[in-house]
């Protein structure tokens, strides 16, 4: 027995990289416990444990006493001097008790303890591996599904692909690689659960962060990302660096970092707009791809009002209100859409001119320009 658990030892330290101290601790440990289930003792024991001779023993360990209470813990002074004359009061005496049929028991343990502490230390690796991955994008394989989830192999472990962080345009098929974003890494009785999605606007953002490598730089930076996934979602881009177009850089030449997202992505639309800390013109671009006319500025309600030509109205609101709608969670700033004539009718278009640069006397600086110009 003792060859098979150190070359099992030896195994479990370098493939598993569980250390080879812990699981003897861990096997010495369930020696004592099988020790005392087995044989009705209660004593305190130490195991010596000999890989190398493939023998182990068991020595029953006892104070020395004055008096003794408890004979399976104490041992009085005369015993003590009568093993060896050395011993003093407080010290611990040892005497072997190895049982006769403790071999076998001792193996069978030993087997269940590797057994259990490698199942554990897989499941410890595992869970240290995914915990530092939340939040970030992997490549899967679609293993199975279920009413509740896909399952996706991962490599060491399957996750779970919840049917509300599925994309509504897709369908799942056995062996199918889809990337995922991970959402959530829990610690169970059974070992890690891995969550991921294919809806979360982080899958969006991480995909740019690989295909764009100004983005994974640092040059570029995204700034929000708004998503109703499969069908259209928008992000924001900014750049320091004034020789770098955010924007150009992720769509890419002749379309081909945004065109490989829309692919992963199963032809979900995406538009990527500058992004501006001036809310009339990060709001006017956010609605992209319409023309904006002018944008007025609540700045206590954080709201806006934005009047588009006539014939740009539908556009803007998007089908089902959907551009609206994302422009809003893009730009974190309520947006109240008028049409022109609509907006002249209540009075409020064309502004007036002091009207006007009091409802944006804290956001006009140099971007303005090009806004302005445009809309002239």
């Amino acid at each position: 027995m003792g060859n098979e658990l150190l070359d099992a030892l030896y195994i479990l330290e370098n493939e598993k990289g569980i250390s080879r101290e812990v699981l003897i601790d861990a096997i010495e440990a369930a020696l004592i416990s099988a020790y005392r289930r087995n044989f009705n003792q209660a004593q305190n024991v130490r195991i010596d444990l000999n890989l190398g001779k493939g023998t182990m023993r068991v020595f029953a360990r006892k104070d020395v006493v004055d008096e003794v209470f408890d004979s399976r813990l104490e041992i009085s002074v005369e015993e003590a001097r009568a093993i060896d004359p050395n011993y003093q009061l407080e010290d611990v005496v040892e005497m072997e008790v190895t049982p006769k049929d403790f071999g076998r028991i001792a193996a069978q343990t030993a087997k269940q303890v590797v057994t259990q502490r490698v199942r554990e230390a897989e499941r410890g690796i595992i869970y240290a591996e995914f915990i530092d991955r939340e939040e970030d994008i992997m490549t899967g394989i679609v293993q199975r599904q279920d009413s509740r989830f896909i399952y996706v192999s991962l490599g060491k472990i399957e996750a779970l692909l919840p049917v509300n962080e599925q994309m509504p345009n897709e369908q799942y098929k056995p062996h199918d690689r889809i990337k995922v974003f991970i959402t959530k890494v829990e610690k169970t009785s059974k070992g890690p659960q891995i969550f991921v999605s294919r809806s979360h606007p982080g899958l969006l953002k991480r995909l740019f962060e690989i295909e764009v490598p100004e983005i994974f730089d640092g040059t570029v930076e995204i700034k929000s990302v708004a998503r109703e996934a499969g069908d259209r979602s928008k992000i924001s881009v900014h750049s320091d660096n004034e020789e770098v177009d955010p924007v150009g850089s992720c769509v890419g030449q002749k379309g081909q970092r945004v065109q490989a997202i829309v692919n992963e992505l199963k032809g979900e639309k995406i538009d990527i707009v500058k992004w501006s800390e001036n809310p009339v013109i990060f709001v006017a671009n956010a609605l992209s791809p319409s023309k904006v006319l002018e944008v007025i500025v609540k700045e206590e309600e954080k709201a806006t009002t934005v009047i588009v030509p006539d014939y740009q109205l539908s556009l803007a609101i998007g089908k089902r209100g959907q551009n609206a709608r994302l422009a809003a969670k893009l730009t974190g700033w309520k947006i109240d859409i008028k049409s022109e004539t609509e907006a002249r009718e209540a009075g409020i278009y064309p502004v007036e001119e002091q009207e006007f640069l009091l409802s944006r006397d804290s956001y006009v600086n140099e971007e303005d320009t090009d806004f302005e110009e445009d809309n002239e």
